[in-house]
């Protein structure tokens, strides 16, 4: 379900001549029996609001006062969204002559055409103060208080977000709180500049309209109105043409696969900073602690320190936290699949009741969910979106994930085989066109699968921010066997180990130049920089300075470790002594 609220205006709206209908109201009910919260956005005061409504506890939550007010009609608790004006400000009002003045907990309000002397007191007194309209009305507020304010606080106190909203209107202070919501909505008697920028119009008026609204969210949960919803989609990159390509944030799974070091962490940062930009929640599962240097995102585990998955649901459930990494690294490695097996579901569930995390992010998918992998329904359901897997190795993760893939990213050396295995394994037709193609460095081949057109060449849009790594895993850290460097040798001679960088720098000052020389040559220190230590960056540093002729072995040894200091924190004492 994409949306879990209807946020609704009360006069013109919900309301005809101030009063719901009963037929609005049964369409309510059943709304509110699908599972979805309803909440009212009104700039009304609340105790004429309540004489009103004969059912207020049918509202989850009313925003009153045109965001100035929050109430919780099962508990009857009000809560200010801001300090009111200071009581003298009506006073002098009367005193002008300004008649019909309204005093809420917030609000001040009256009627055109007082809105001149309003603005004179206003500036008479040296007031914070804003001059909202409606229909006639004139609404005095502090600065910065409006309905989308008012409703983004409702949406903190419940836990949600606003990208799982739609938002139905008629005024002009109706314009805030719907250009905040995931999807616009216009009754038919609406204004007509609310009207241009809603994403659909109503057929019919006030609570009628409504009542459509109602009816479609029920039909297909307004998956029809999508089309004019591509306002949310999320930059990718740019085609040969120069094109803008975006991708949908909602109901799609992304795979980026290919070749190490050909820049996938890279690709994964940038998309996972602009869905942050545009306020979309994500989780990353990371087994090798590979994120944990990305700011956008709260720690849970480390290398010593395992995490739990009731402490990700707890930390997700939290509205004021916008996106969590979860390490694995102090989880044996046979162990890992299983946490990702029961965190998962967790994960899905809490979905089902919030519409939170927005993306599910599991890097190394091919060691949590292997070809062998034979997923339990609630671990991966059919109808599973908002999945980003990333994988070196498509033909190594279960066809069953592959199959739900909508969207393939192939990066690195020989893009088109990297979707021939993805096609073999999921058992699916190769695309159309699929021609040998040689990426530059931050282009990526995709292909959206579900559609009938072949994979495009698309530069990325980067990350903004390249950080400089901290991560005592790759300084000081045991990477294990598997992904530690060896000083060999040209002739084999030699099998030293270094398990990090720390480690890689000591014993680079103390091989023969002869060694040196070989491996930096033969490419392997940039190879063990994009594998080992997953660092694109280091390692094309490392292949200029091989190009580079002319160096000596003492100079080249100087530049490769001024390109590693330059992005990680070492410990000092021990770098020097090296």
């Amino acid at each position: 379900m994409r949306y879990h609220v209807l946020a609704a205006d009360y006069d013109g709206t919900l309301a005809t001549h101030g009063r719901i209908d009963p037929p609005t109201i049964e369409a309510l009910r059943r709304l509110k029996e699908s599972g979805r919260k309803l909440v009212m956005v009104t700039g009304r005061e609340l105790d004429e609001l309540l004489e009103l409504l004969e059912e207020p506890t049918l509202f989850d939550r009313i925003v009153a006062e045109n965001g100035a007010l929050l109430y919780r009609p099962e508990t009857k608790e009000e809560e200010t969204l801001a300090e009111p004006p200071p009581p003298e400000f009506a006073r002098r009002l009367r005193e002008r002559g300004v008649e019909r003045i309204s005093e809420g907990r917030v609000i001040v309000a009256t009627w055109e055409p007082h809105e001149s002397t309003v603005l004179e007191v206003v500036r008479d007194m040296g007031l914070e103060l804003q001059v909202i309209f409606n229909k006639g009305a004139v609404m005095i507020l502090p600065s910065g208080v409006n309905k989308a304010t008012g409703l983004e606080a409702c949406l903190r106190d419940m836990g949600l977000s606003a990208h799982n909203v739609v938002a139905v209107g008629d005024a002009e202070n109706d314009h805030a709180f719907l250009a905040a919501s995931e999807a616009a909505v216009a009754v038919s008697n609406a204004l007509d500049t609310l009207k241009e920028r809603a994403d659909w119009t109503t057929p019919a008026d006030h609570g009628r309209g409504v009542t459509q609204l109602v009816e479609r969210l029920l039909e297909d949960d307004l998956a029809s109105l999508e089309p004019r919803l591509t306002r949310h989609h999320v930059l990718l990159g740019e085609d040969d043409r120069g094109e803008e390509v975006r991708i949908n944030p909602y109901g799609l799974n992304i795979l980026v696969a290919g070749t190490s070091g050909g820049g996938k962490s890279t690709l994964t940062t940038g998309i996972l900073e602009r869905l942050c930009e545009a306020r979309y929640q994500f989780v990353i599962i990371d087994p090798e602690g590979d994120y944990d240097e990305l700011e956008l995102t709260m720690k849970l585990g480390d290398p010593k320190n395992p995490p739990t998955v009731d402490e990700v649901e707890e930390l997700l459930s939290r509205p004021e936290v916008p996106n969590a990494s979860v390490n694995l690294l102090a989880i044996d490695l046979k162990d890992r699949p299983s946490f990702s097996d029961q965190l998962i579901p967790r994960l899905q569930d809490l979905r089902a009741h919030t519409g939170r995390p927005h993306w599910i992010v599991v890097d190394e998918v091919h060691h949590l969910m292997p070809a062998a992998w034979q997923p339990a329904p609630l671990v991966l359901p059919k109808q599973a979106s908002g999945m980003l897997y990333i994988t070196v190795h498509p033909d190594a993760v279960a066809p069953a994930l592959l199959e739900s893939v909508d969207v393939l990213l192939a990066i690195g050396r020989k893009p088109e085989e990297t979707i021939r295995l993805f096609c073999e394994t999921a058992g699916i037709p190769e695309p159309k066109g699929l021609e040998p193609t040689e990426l530059e460095r931050g282009e990526t081949l995709a292909w959206f699968v579900k559609e009938d057109r072949p994979p495009i060449r698309v530069k990325t849009a980067p990350p903004k921010v390249q950080q400089r790594r901290h991560s005592r895993k790759y300084a000081e850290g045991n990477l294990g066997p598997d992904r530690s460097f060896y000083f060999k040798g040209p002739e084999g001679k030699l099998n030293l180990r270094a398990q990090n960088l720390v480690a890689f720098l000591q014993l680079a000052e103390g091989v023969d130049d002869a060694t040196w020389e070989h491996h930096l040559q033969r490419g392997d220190y940039a190879t063990w920089f994009r594998e080992g230590i997953k660092d694109d960056d280091l390692g094309a540093d490392a292949d200029r300075i091989a190009a580079t002729a002319g160096l000596s072995a003492a100079e080249s040894r100087a530049k490769i470790k001024e390109a590693i200091e330059e992005r990680y924190t070492l410990p000092a004492e021990r770098v020097t002594s090296a």
